[in-house]
């Protein structure tokens, strides 16, 4: 089990993966085709709902499929995981997002989170972006969790877990290459003068990427590498 550290989440919250309902939901939706199979027989996308869901202002139930186009609001206590695409995502309680349409129906471009936490894996592609109050992350293929603190007056935290990321925060950019969980702050407020600041890696671990990857036939960096780095949000493998 990965190291971790929590600010403001529960330890439910981040051993998701070890339920037996869901492990039992994931291995039933990768048997049955996963997205290609659920779309072809107007199955749901829904590989995981528990809890209070709100899609569009209504209540989300587990036989619905969420679309690009679609709003989502989580409650407390609540959890979702959902595949679009090529790209799995899992919605932790008290999160609100957007997911905005691309050049199809099943193409994710923008990932608008407005409070709250959401863990990632997008398979290859061009023009999307995960933007929060005060960070934007432009995808090409990759891992990522990434969390806004309403506490904090939106905040936001991103990890790279492993891939490529443009990231800008204020006007702060950078290109991110991680084998390993790269991590950064959005800040409110320049520190040092800097919008964009390192971090640590907090709130996620390393099987929740792994799981996730495995819902759309891909594998971490570390999976493929066969080894790990430090969970000091500098990006590297041992």
């Amino acid at each position: 089990m990965t190291q971790h550290i929590l600010q403001g989440r529960s330890e439910d919250e981040i051993l998701w993966f070890r339920r037996r309902g869901f492990l039992q939901a994931a291995a039933a939706f990768s048997a049955m085709g996963g997205l290609a199979a659920a779309q072809a027989q107007q199955r749901s996308n829904i590989v995981e709902l528990r809890g209070d869901v709100l899609l569009n202002g209504e209540r989300l139930h587990a036989q619905r499929t969420i679309q690009t186009g679609d709003s989502l609001e989580t409650g407390p206590g609540s959890h979702l995981v959902f595949v679009i695409g090529n790209s799995a995502f899992q919605v932790r309680q008290n999160s609100r997002l957007v997911v905005e349409r691309g050049a199809t129906l099943n193409t994710v471009s923008v990932l608008r989170m407005i409070t709250g936490a959401v863990a990632s894996v997008w398979g290859r592609g061009t023009s999307r972006q995960i933007v929060t109050p005060t960070l934007t992350a432009g995808i090409r293929g990759t891992g990522v969790y990434t969390e806004v603190f309403p506490q904090q007056g939106y905040r936001s935290y991103f990890c790279n877990c492993y891939g490529t990321v443009d990231v800008d925060a204020g006007g702060d950019k950078t290109v991110s290459r991680a084998e390993y969980h790269q991590s950064f702050w959005g800040e409110v407020e320049p520190k040092n003068g800097r919008y964009l600041t390192p971090a640590r890696m907090i709130n996620h671990t390393d099987e929740e990427l792994e799981l996730l990857a495995r819902l759309v036939n891909q594998r971490t960096a570390w999976q493929i590498a066969g080894r790990k780095g430090a969970a000091d949000g500098s990006g590297y493998m041992k």
